[in-house]
């Protein structure tokens, strides 16, 4: 890293409204800026890069360039395809196969925004990384702490578990205490107004039109072979009914079983090695425990020592107060009340008041 008085930053840009944004900010607090935008797709998935939201599409890529020379800092286009395939790519298609829903914006941005561009940083002598995500870091008591965003409905602190205080020591991200509403209007005013409106992506941005089934099998290499219709059994195994192949379902899923029952069912479990789905009521997915492993935590020793810790189960679910323990890598969490639809592969994020304590992946 450099030592230089003026702090070089490299910021990571998308080409969307909130990296130009936080790029406009950087810039304006007298950073020396470096953009970087990367390509992620290699040639099986090149269909993406039609999607015009897509946020590495060839379009995108551009405008960041563009967004770049407009606001006069040099930018450069790189290339981590072999390693977002064999990471993102790989365990995205791997988890689907063994019956779990993974959460790949969680390992991109843990190998590839904090792998690969902490890499890139080095090269460029620049001393941060910078982004546009909702997020904030605080330092307390010798750690760094994710901290949760101003915007609650925008705060990404969930995908972000997995970075380490090595990683956050050098990331700022200056989208933390702002508003989307507050971004749009800095966009708008600064003469990007196209920019300021435009629509944000909610898909995979790997996955054509968002169909992970048709991404599954057009590139899983034996996926006929393991992918095919099967048995939809109850809690006691008893056959009630056949599925379409287990990649075409997750956990809590009640439309799109193509079966009636009388009565609504859930998907309450999936058996990837025995091809079966099992069905259930609603209340069969309440649960008071789970357990995570793969594991990252600021000290694990935190846990023993705070007695008020939330636990988010996915992205978009109320964090619930819980209690928990971390023995030979697996956290056990117990809930002060019962929780609805934890689901294999997704991600379990811990937090202190607004502080990210930690996560890991739900067994």
């Amino acid at each position: 890293m450099s030592s230089g008085k003026k702090k070089r930053v490299l910021i990571a840009m998308s080409g969307g409204i909130d990296s130009t944004v936080a790029a406009m900010l950087l810039k304006e607090q007298g950073y020396d800026l470096v953009g970087v935008t990367f390509r992620t797709f290699d040639s099986i998935t090149e269909s993406c890069l039609a999607k015009e939201k897509g946020c590495c599409s060839i379009d995108s890529i551009m405008e960041a360039k563009q967004n770049a020379e407009r606001l006069g800092f040099e930018h450069h286009i790189v290339d981590f395809r072999n390693t977002f395939r064999a990471t993102v790519i790989q365990n995205f298609m791997d988890e689907y196969m063994r019956g779990r829903t993974p959460n790949p914006c969680v390992l991109c941005n843990s190998h590839i925004k904090w792998g690969e561009l902490t890499a890139k940083a080095t090269e460029l002598n620049c001393d941060y990384i910078a982004t546009g995500h909702y997020a904030q870091i605080e330092q307390e008591n010798g750690y760094y702490f994710l901290a949760t965003a101003k915007d609650i409905h925008k705060d990404q602190t969930y995908f972000l578990w997995m970075l380490t205080q090595q990683n956050l020591a050098h990331t700022i991200f200056p989208l933390g205490n702002l508003t989307k509403q507050e971004v749009r209007q800095i966009a708008f005013e600064k003469g990007f107004e196209k920019l300021s409106k435009k629509a944000e992506s909610q898909e995979i941005c790997f996955v054509p039109n968002d169909d992970y089934r048709t991404f599954l099998a057009q590139n899983v290499p034996d996926f006929a072979k393991r992918c095919h219709s099967g048995n939809f059994i109850d809690a006691n195994g008893k056959v009630i009914g056949q599925h379409q192949g287990f990649h075409n379902y997750t956990i809590g899923q009640r439309k799109g079983l193509r079966v009636a029952f009388g009565v609504p069912k859930y998907v309450t479990a999936i058996n990837a090695e025995k091809n079966e789905v099992v069905l259930g009521a609603h209340d069969d997915l309440l649960t008071n425990t789970l357990e995570a492993d793969k594991c990252r935590l600021v000290d694990e020793n935190l846990l023993q020592t705070n007695n008020s810790i939330l636990a988010r189960i996915r992205y978009k679910s109320q964090a619930v107060e819980a209690s928990a323990t971390y023995n030979d890598g697996i956290l056990k969490l117990s809930f002060a009340q019962p929780v609805w639809g934890v689901t294999p592969g997704q991600s379990v994020v811990l937090y202190q008041n607004n502080h990210v304590l930690g996560g890991g992946f739900i067994k």
